[in-house]
């Protein structure tokens, strides 16, 4: 099949006819669609399929039990209301870069391997990269299993409902040992690579990020009938905590966001009794990070305390800087030179990914695609078909330069 083939079968797939946008959350029936998508490519072209303890997919060529595969792919999950690339560019165009070095008549002398992690944007259970995380050991099964989406279901029931066994999950290093070298396609999450005229990217770091919740308990009462300086409100706390938070990241140079939030009783007619909000904030360093989180904190306090409201604030997940691996990344860089004009600009990036996770136990790099309109998580989310497929042959060169040498 050609890239467009394949981008053109996944695309209806768990995509929302009123949004626009696409709702592939963690074991549902659109996750389960997009594995089964995965595993009939893997099988049209005879890779070797698997799915490991943690519910990640792989396709091998060759024996990965060698230990020194090149291993490629993303994830096929979304946000709510994502974009059609943000995940599913790196696993088409790992499928297209096969497809492309077979018709080279490429002769790989090491295993290759393409690989769909799961719940990579964490959209269902609130932490982003399980399947990765599992994997390398960076959440522990008791973690896991008191993970909850917003019904009350839980991480365990939602994978045997899949038809997969919970209990079987945790860290795989076995699975690790295997890998020499991952490299991870996507589309840019941000126009750096658009405003300085460039098609393709590679990642130098990832900036340290982290999500926190903060819960503002007040006093439900009656919106019509209850005194304002009788209240005890915890809207208003929140809603100065998005202000402080949006303060704080101008100042640190940073980024600070409270995109999700849940209130009770929830009531257009009544004083809440809780404001939860979920901050995520990322930063170039951890030394701004740290400033960010902590002035929002602070402020929260004072807000809390001023209006008889208490203040809960933990952190749910966080990961910190993240170098690439130097040596792969000058190797990416020179190989995508190599007989051409190409430049290539390595960019940092504030969006987490699976090749994070993963850098501390292989060796990662990453190939960023033009996005011309820097939008991400969301349906407007794009990446010109010429620049995609720009994308194919850039990820068919890094891995013959690879795999075939």
């Amino acid at each position: 099949m050609t890239f467009h083939s394949m981008w053109a079968e996944l695309l209806p797939i768990g995509r929302s006819s009123a949004s626009g946008g696409y709702r592939r959350f963690a074991w549902t029936e659109a996750d389960a669609d997009c594995r089964a998508w995965f595993e009939q490519q893997a099988r049209g072209r005879g890779l070797a399929y698997e799915t490991d303890r943690n519910g990640n997919q792989w396709a091998w060529l060759g024996d990965p039990a060698r230990g020194d595969a090149v291993v490629t792919g993303s994830h096929l999950d979304s946000v709510p209301d994502g974009g059609a690339f943000d995940g599913p560019l790196g696993v088409v165009s790992a499928f297209a870069a096969l497809d492309e070095l077979r018709r080279r008549g490429a002769r790989f002398t090491k295993p290759l391997g393409i690989v769909n992690f799961g719940d990579e944007e964490g959209a269902r259970f609130g932490l982003a990269c399980v399947g990765s995380r599992l994997t390398a050991g960076a959440l522990t099964v008791e973690q896991a299993h008191r993970l909850t989406d917003a019904e009350g279901i839980t991480l365990p029931q939602a994978m045997e409902a899949a038809g997969y066994d919970p209990d079987a999950i945790g860290a795989d290093p076995h699975r690790l040992d295997r890998i020499g070298a991952f490299v991870e396609l996507h589309v840019e999450q941000g126009r750096a690579l658009d405003l300085s005229g460039d098609r393709i990217g590679i990642a130098g770091a990832i900036w340290p990020h982290g999500r926190w919740r903060f819960d503002f308990r007040g006093e439900a009462n009656h919106a019509g009938t209850t005194r304002l300086a009788d209240r005890r409100d915890p809207m208003l706390s929140y809603a100065q905590t998005v202000l402080a938070a949006r303060r704080e990241a101008e100042l640190a140079g940073a980024v600070a966001t409270f995109g999700k939030i849940a209130v009770e009783p929830n009531g257009v007619n009544a004083v809440p009794s809780l404001v939860r909000g979920w901050l995520d904030s990322r930063a170039a360093d951890q030394e701004s990070l740290d400033a960010v989180v902590g002035g929002v904190k602070k402020a929260a306090r004072e807000y809390a305390a001023a209006h008889g409201v208490d203040l809960d604030v933990e952190r749910e997940s966080f990961t910190p800087v993240v170098e690439f691996d130097h040596a792969l990344r000058d190797e990416l860089a020179r190989i995508l030179a190599t007989g051409t004009d190409l430049t290539v600009p390595v960019l940092g990036t504030g969006a987490g990914h699976d090749a994070g996770i993963l850098s501390g136990r292989v060796p990662t790099a990453m190939l960023f695609v033009r996005n011309p309109t820097g939008v991400s998580h969301s349906p407007a989310e794009f990446a010109a078909e010429d620049d995609c497929v720009a994308g194919v042959t850039a990820l068919a060169d890094a891995l013959e330069g690879l795999a075939c040498t």
